[in-house]
């Protein structure tokens, strides 16, 4: 089970990893471009919804087909998720993790089964109109099938956060609101279910506890500082500026292809999460209205006069939580540091 959990791992960062310099640009367009970013441009800030709704999507079902039937796997793997992403309102990187791999293994089926068999004469013909059909075939499928799957476990998602803040059992939300941000279904979750239940409590208290359950930035912010510290060569090489991106521009998406190469992690998140939203409840802490995007300093202003020290004890013992637990999941960086050094053998180099 563990080796089976290691490869599913290693697929989906083979998917995410090559594509963090994407995340990483649409991070930094909408920290800084967004009206409530650090330098407001309306032009500009027309680049985040289709970055984010089409063109990191689509890079990641072609990187999938890629991965499995190379070019040819990757041009129908993208085709498809485009039909996806179409036809969904929320983005789509999860059905594009699946999407993009199973149209390149269908296109390898059927270059191995009818393409190989070909006569030189029609291969070119056969090759094109195989990949256009295939591609064309999955696209319509992601858009009229995959799709709505997926926006229906959204909403399931949210039914599921409803339920245990009518059962007043508040830290576990984590369990159902962290998987559902690294799912990248965070605006659904906190737009659509927690912001209209702080709404209601702050129109009567003045505060609601809702608006810090999902920006909180402590789990990120732990888990980014972790890979820094002990993560494999690529994450300790582009976490820091991911920091930067999260903890003060506020966009958490930028930490979840992190976890999606590294799976694991989603059990710090979420204890990360729940160690905060915990804090808060003690203190009790809330925001007078949902803080966007998630940055500390966006949290800090729309903290109400006197409740700072509740708002930030919550921020850091979620980091500090995820922090720890990201560490020890990721074994203080021995299994990095195995790896490299494997890595560098198979090279010839010198250790």
């Amino acid at each position: 089970m563990r080796v089976t959990v290691q490869r599913f791992g290693g697929h989906m960062a083979g998917m995410v990893m090559p594509n963090i310099g994407a995340f990483i640009a649409w991070g930094l367009i909408t920290a800084l471009f967004i009206p409530s970013g650090w330098t407001p441009n309306a032009k500009i800030e027309t680049l985040v919804d289709p970055m984010i709704n089409f063109l990191l999507p689509v890079l990641i079902g072609y990187t999938g087909g890629r991965l499995v039937h190379g070019q040819r796997g990757a041009v129908v793997g993208a085709v498809a998720t485009v039909g996806l992403a179409v036809g969904a309102e929320i983005p789509m990187f999860l059905g594009a993790m699946a999407i993009g791999p199973l149209a390149g293994y269908l296109m390898k089926l059927f270059d191995e089964h009818v393409g190989s068999r070909t006569a030189p004469g029609f291969k070119m013909l056969v090759d094109n109109f195989s990949a256009g059909i295939i591609g064309g075939l999955m696209a319509v499928l992601g858009m009229l099938a995959i799709g709505p799957v997926v926006q229906g476990a959204t909403k399931a998602l949210g039914n599921g956060v409803q339920a245990l803040f009518d059962t007043g059992l508040l830290p576990l939300v984590s369990l159902i609101v962290e998987p559902a941000k690294v799912l990248f279904l965070n605006n659904a979750i906190n737009h659509g279910v927690l912001s209209p239940l702080g709404i209601a409590d702050a129109a009567e208290t003045g505060k609601a506890i809702e608006f810090l359950i999902e920006p909180n930035p402590g789990p990120g912010l732990g888990i980014l500082l972790a890979l820094t510290f002990f993560g494999a060569k690529s994450a300790r090489a582009t976490a820091p500026g991911a920091i930067v991106i999260q903890f003060l521009g506020g966009i958490h998406e930028i930490y979840f292809p992190y976890i999606l190469a590294a799976p694991r992690l989603i059990l710090a998140a979420i204890a990360g999460g729940a160690a905060g939203i915990f804090v808060f409840s003690v203190f009790d802490a809330g925001l007078t209205a949902t803080p966007a995007p998630g940055s500390i300093i966006a949290v800090l202003a729309v903290t109400p006069k006197g409740g700072y020290l509740g708002v930030i004890a919550g921020v850091v013992i979620a980091a500090a939580v995820s922090f720890l637990i990201s560490a020890v999941l990721l074994k203080f960086g021995r299994d990095a540091r195995r790896e490299e050094r494997e890595q560098q053998l198979a090279n010839g180099g010198q250790v």
